[in-house]
């Protein structure tokens, strides 16, 4: 019987024990993870606080009390800066004006156009408007030279219907004007080479 007892007694304690050893156990292994996150929120807590001086130090920099000479200083040079972006704007524009093609005048389009058609340049055609500015300078030796006059002659002989009819009543109302200043004034050389230009054109149409 009191073996018995001693046995159960000793199964007891034994069970007691081997709890105790693992709260124990327990107990150790709660307090070893505090202690390894313990100094990860230490280093969190103290980039925070780095960070937020990082921060009040560059908010301190942007905005500095600064002396009336040193706001003057700054004044001209932003100035500077403000000149020179200016004049880097301006000599762009210029590039860009440079670089577009020129835009040729009536006179210059009308007598390639005359030049075209007396070459038989395989790309020449018909063009309303420089035939148009031909037949209204043609008396004009500054706007279509003597060197171009006899093409343009030759030009005139194909003129058909209205177009030659209109042709050369102008020619004979131009002369009959030249005539009359002519006579008034005495010989001008510049009447006397439009004269000119206007009787061949008339002994050509007419």
């Amino acid at each position: 019987m009191c073996v018995h007892k001693e046995t159960r007694m000793t199964k007891q304690k034994r069970k007691v024990s081997e709890m105790i050893e693992k709260k124990k156990k327990k107990l150790k292994k709660v307090s070893v993870e505090e202690t390894l996150l313990a100094p990860e929120a230490t280093i969190d807590h103290k980039e925070t606080h780095l960070q937020g001086e990082a921060v009040c130090t560059v908010v301190q920099d942007s905005d500095p009390e600064l002396s009336p000479e040193e706001k003057r200083v700054l004044e001209r040079k932003q100035k500077k800066e403000r000149k020179k972006e200016e004049r880097q704007r301006l000599r762009k524009a210029s590039v860009t004006t440079k670089n577009l093609p020129t835009r040729r005048s009536g006179a210059e389009l009308a007598l390639d156009y005359l030049c075209g058609w007396a070459q038989k340049h395989k790309d020449w055609r018909f063009q309303k408007t420089r035939q148009t500015w031909l037949l209204l300078h043609m008396y004009d030796s500054d706007k279509v030279p003597n060197e171009h006059f006899p093409s343009l002659l030759a030009y005139l002989e194909g003129l058909q219907g209205r177009a030659r009819e209109l042709t050369v009543q102008k020619a004979e109302a131009l002369m009959l004007e030249l005539d009359e200043e002519a006579g008034a004034g005495g010989p001008d050389p510049l009447l006397l080479g439009k004269a000119e230009r206007v009787r061949q054109v008339l002994q050509l149409l007419s």
